[in-house]
């Protein structure tokens, strides 16, 4: 696939290492028996399967770094490609074939509507700002949260025009609630950053027809599985393929291109830097845990819904979410997270840090990775931004 690093290593050896793998999975099967001595009187309790705590003792992530045993780019090759897989067939790709359909000018920068092919598909609308002046310059693909709020997705990001008076209105309340009161694309663009952004399938223009329906998630996410693709893997398909956009554009540093995002757009941010270095840099604020904290009785993952947006099938059977971040070293990566934050708890926020931090040490590159825990919600303020887009332009410029 393009847009992957691949080492010098033979296919003979990465099938080694996948049989190696898979022998650990199916050895648990011919272990000694650990059955219940009790009959069951329910199989699942609190949204989970009543089983889950035992599942979660017995995923030890055998394709991890920590497991690995062999040497960083062969692990980071097969860690990917495990992980690509997991995201199931792409959407078949298209000429982009851009038309240009609004201009505004913003004093520093201007903003762009565009209509684009983002797969053989599905043709959408995007905003694209440019800094004026002598280009090319970095790029940054803006990525959108999730929320629970589909009537928008790249508005919340980049200030929208030639809209409602109701869609602006809806997003400058959502900038307001998330943001500190700033479009996040705005604000890198005026600091002289190319900035990109679309909405994920199911927000905005990708929205549903008959209107907005929260219940509607399971809807789609279960009618993808059956077409055979997943929701969550089209949501990574469809960035990579915005920064294979980005990357395209005369205006555009081609080597220069980072990833920005809260909540969701977090998640889609350490995926986006993990199935590409397309994108050289991330910034992901407000997305990060492991599997233990996070499927816990009450946690927001377990509820269904939302979640399909952020679980590829199959890949916890092989990497946990720290590790697939991980895959982005030895790139610059940035990780905050909130105190504050009911949907990831600190325990598991610490613990997927510091496995990051392991890989990272290991490669001689603690200094490019910068995680902290702000005493914040799950918010992106205005003082985290300012701290998150030096350090993004520090390593763009």
């Amino acid at each position: 696939m393009q847009g992957f690093v691949c080492a010098a290593h033979s296919e003979k050896e990465l099938l080694q290492f996948f049989h190696t793998i898979q022998n650990k999975l199916t050895s648990k099967n011919s272990a000694p028996s650990r059955a219940v001595s009790t009959t069951s009187r329910y199989g699942m309790r609190a949204m989970l399967p009543a089983f889950h705590e035992a599942r979660i003792e017995g995923m030890d992530f055998p394709l991890a770094w920590r497991h690995a045993g062999m040497d960083f780019a062969q692990w980071r090759v097969a860690a990917r490609n495990r992980y690509l897989d997991s995201l199931l067939p792409a959407p078949e790709s298209a000429p982009f074939e851009t038309k240009l359909l609004a201009v505004e000018d913003r004093g520093s920068y201007e903003a762009r509507k565009l209509a684009l092919n983002l797969s053989c598909d599905e043709r959408v609308t995007a905003y694209l700002l440019v800094p004026k002046g002598a280009g090319p310059f970095p790029a940054v693909l803006a990525l959108h949260d999730h929320g629970a709020h589909f009537t928008i997705g790249k508005e919340k990001v980049i200030r929208p025009f030639n809209e409602t008076k109701e869609r602006l209105e809806d997003a400058q309340q959502w900038v307001e609630q998330c943001y500190g009161g700033r479009f996040i694309g705005d604000v890198l663009a005026d600091e002289g950053d190319v900035v990109f952004a679309a909405d994920a399938l199911f927000w905005g223009d990708r929205g549903r027809r008959e209107g907005v329906q929260h219940e509607a998630q399971q809807e789609l996410a279960a009618n993808i599985l059956q077409l055979g693709q997943s929701w969550a893997g089209i949501i990574t398909w469809d960035d990579l393929r915005c920064a294979r956009f980005l990357q395209s554009l005369p205006e555009v540093v081609p080597d220069r291109i980072g990833a920005v995002g809260l909540s969701m757009g977090a998640h889609r941010c350490w995926n986006l830097c993990a199935a590409t270095d397309i994108v050289k840099v991330g910034a992901a604020i407000c997305w990060l845990g492991d599997t233990p904290t996070l499927m816990r009785e009450g946690n927001n993952q377990t509820r269904g819904q939302s979640a399909f947006t952020m679980t590829h099938p199959g890949l916890r059977n092989f990497l946990d979410y720290p590790d697939v971040a991980s895959i982005a070293c030895p790139k610059p990566m940035l990780f905050y997270n909130g105190s504050r934050d009911p949907l990831f708890p600190e325990p598991g926020v610490t613990a997927a840090f510091d496995i990051i931090k392991e890989v990272y040490e290991s490669q001689g590159v603690a200094d490019r990775l910068e995680t902290r825990v702000w005493d914040v919600p799950h918010v992106f303020n205005v003082e985290m931004q300012h701290d998150a887009f030096a350090w993004l332009n520090k390593h763009l410029k």
